[in-house]
């Protein structure tokens, strides 16, 4: 679990409206999000697998095709 300690700033009517995090504690936040957003792409690729295969060579061939296409 992470453990973070976030200071509070308040506006003119004493409401929270800033967060202070040390950068070690934001960083650490951001790898988080980094690893919950890689699952949620898995999770999507394995809902939408049909189970179909393209060997490599013929996949680099499909990317390096779309790279001159596109630049």
């Amino acid at each position: 679990m992470l453990t973070i300690n976030p200071q509070y700033l308040k506006d003119e009517n004493g409401e929270r409206s800033l967060v202070v995090l040390s950068a070690k504690e934001f960083d650490a936040i951001m790898e988080e999000l980094e690893d919950l957003e890689d699952i949620r792409l898995y999770d999507e690729a394995k809902k939408n697998d049909t189970g179909e295969r393209i060997p490599m060579e013929e996949a680099f061939k499909l990317i390096e095709a779309e790279r001159k296409a596109n630049g």
